[in-house]
C-alpha cells in the first residue's frame, strides 16, 4: 500500500465507531462523515482504507470476531458446544453486530462481492463452527445425523435471521437453549 502506514489507533476508533454508531441509529444512518467526526479522525483517512460504509462495517465485523474469545473450542459436550456458540452469537447481535448485519445482508443482496465476503469473513466462519460441533457430536456418537447437518446449521441460523428481520420475538439465551433443545431432539440416537 502507498502512502503512510495505518496508524492501528486510528484504524481500531474507525471501526468501533462504525459498529457503535450502526447500533445506536441504524444501518441507514451511518455514513462515511459520521464516521470520521465521531472517530475523530478526517475523511480522507477513512476513504484512504475503505471505499465505503459496507466495507468499514463489514472489516468492523471481522475485528470484532478476531478479537472475542474463541468459539470453536470443542468441549467433548455437543450440545454444550452448540448452545455456547449460539448463544454468544445471539449476544453479539444485542451488543453490537444486529443492525450492521442486517443492513449489510440486505446490502449484499445486490452487491455480490459484497455478498462473497460477507459470507467467506463473517457468516461462513460461524456456521463452519456450528457445522463442526454437529459432526463431532456425531462421531462421538452424541448425536444421529438423522438429517442433513447443513440442513440443521440452515434452522438455527436461519431462526436466527428471521427473528433478526421481523422482529416479532427475541434473539437470545432462550433462543439458543429452545434451538438446541430441537436439534437434540432432531439428532437424538
Amino acid at each position: 500500500m502507498r502512502g503512510r502506514p495505518r496508524s492501528e489507533e486510528a484504524r481500531r476508533a474507525i471501526l468501533d465507531t462504525a459498529l457503535r454508531i450502526c447500533h445506536r441509529d441504524g444501518y441507514q444512518q451511518v455514513t462515511i462523515k459520521a464516521i470520521a467526526d465521531e472517530a475523530g479522525v478526517g475523511r480522507q483517512t477513512v476513504y484512504r482504507w475503505w471505499p465505503d460504509k459496507a466495507q468499514v462495517l463489514l472489516d468492523a465485523l471481522i475485528d470484532l470476531r478476531e478479537r472475542e474469545p474463541r468459539l470453536d473450542e470443542d468441549t467433548g459436550d455437543a450440545l454444550r458446544d452448540i448452545e455456547r456458540i449460539l448463544a454468544r452469537t445471539f449476544a453479539l447481535t444485542h451488543e453490537s453486530t444486529g443492525r450492521a448485519l442486517v443492513g449489510l445482508m440486505a446490502e449484499a443482496q445486490n452487491d455480490p462481492a459484497l455478498s462473497d465476503r460477507l459470507q467467506g469473513t463473517v457468516i461462513g466462519p460461524r456456521r463452519d463452527v456450528l457445522h463442526r460441533f454437529l459432526r463431532q457430536g456425531v462421531e462421538a456418537g452424541q448425536l444421529a445425523e438423522n438429517v442433513p447437518l447443513p440442513l440443521v446449521v440452515d434452522f438455527a441460523f436461519g431462526t436466527m435471521w428471521y427473528r433478526m428481520l421481523s422482529r416479532h420475538a427475541p434473539v437470545d439465551d432462550r433462543l439458543a437453549a429452545d434451538i438446541t433443545a430441537v436439534i437434540a431432539r432432531l439428532l437424538a440416537r
